[in-house]
């Protein structure tokens, strides 16, 4: 019998490889591997970190969203945006009124 496929009965106690237990014929079990470590069977082991796992860590950091040079040049457009706002609406043509 395997460790990986080692299940042990939470009922009687007894180790077995079955769906049920042989002894009390119960469906309640854990596998052994859950406290014993099976050695990796791979001779290159699995990779601890995947480019996707890196990807969303760099999604859910703390870190501003806009770096400090961008934050600075939207100030100044917003602050340029209204500027020329407001001088449009100075310097505009006002319609002539007419005597009625």
């Amino acid at each position: 019998m395997q460790l990986r496929t080692a299940r042990l009965c939470l009922d009687c106690e007894e180790v077995h490889a079955a769906m049920r237990c042989p002894s009390c014929a119960s469906e309640t079990f854990t596998y052994i591997s859950r406290w014993v470590p099976a050695p990796e069977r791979r001779r290159v082991p699995r990779p601890v970190t995947s480019p996707e796992a890196e990807m969303y860590r760099g999604l859910i950091a703390k870190e501003p969203a806009i770096p400090a040079n961008g934050r600075r040049m939207l100030k100044r457009g917003v602050v340029g945006l209204t500027a020329l706002g407001v001088a449009g609406w100075l310097f505009r043509k006002r319609p002539e009124r007419r005597a009625g």
